[in-house]
């Protein structure tokens, strides 16, 4: 990703210094390019969704697609202020919003704390408005939850993973936990993108402490 060599700004904008944003929703890819399984709802009863953000969506998107019992993944904007934003305009930092990926999986086959796992062992979570070397609002670490059992299992595994990472000398935790706001599906060409670009850029790297179980 090219847009983190440009000096972008490292705090959210209002609402009132938000872009506007537009009506029409991004058109949604009909198929997981992986799995051929439909990206948008409505999804097969009995399944629930989880949203991550951990820096740059094309690679934390493959981790997740990776994990047994995940049915399907995609990519989107939330946690800001401008309805159906752009690629563009989400990496000029005046949308508030994160990349993330949306992971819809069985419950009966792959536990919510398992996928939190893979999040906090993907990336750095220690490190604010930033990735690596991909600065900027997007690249937020973030957990946005769909329930009340979620949000209690995500912000223990918070505080248990926080413990680990300053037993290994790393600061504080900055990633946020909260509802889950609207999510904004990203352009197709960013659905499952290291599937159709297979030596694309990926840009995640974990701390190398495990998370507790």
């Amino acid at each position: 990703m090219l847009e983190h060599f440009l000096r972008k700004p490292l705090t959210l904008p209002t609402a009132a210094e938000a872009l506007p944003g537009r009506d029409r929703a991004m058109p949604v890819p009909e198929r997981h390019h992986v799995s051929g399984r439909p990206l948008a709802p409505p999804y097969p009863e009995g399944l629930e969704v989880a949203d991550f953000g951990l820096g740059c969506f094309w690679g934390a998107e493959r981790k997740f697609w990776q994990v047994p019992g995940v049915w399907v993944t995609a990519v989107g904007y939330q946690g800001g202020e401008t309805p159906n934003a752009t690629y563009e305009e989400v990496c000029g930092g005046r949308t508030g919003h994160a990349e993330v990926v949306r992971v819809v999986y069985d419950p009966a086959k792959v536990r919510y704390e398992d996928l939190l796992t893979v999040f906090w062992e993907s990336h750095d979570p220690t490190q604010g408005m930033r990735q690596g070397n991909d600065v900027g609002t997007q690249y937020r670490s973030a957990i946005y939850v769909h329930s009340e059992s979620q949000r209690a299992t995500a912000e223990a595994s918070r505080a248990a993973y926080g413990r680990a990472l300053k037993n290994a000398s790393y600061g504080a935790i900055t990633t946020e936990i909260r509802d889950a706001p609207p999510f904004y599906f990203a352009e197709d060409y960013h659905q499952q993108y290291l599937s159709k670009n297979p030596g694309g850029y990926c840009g995640l790297g974990g701390t190398g402490v495990s998370c507790p179980g």
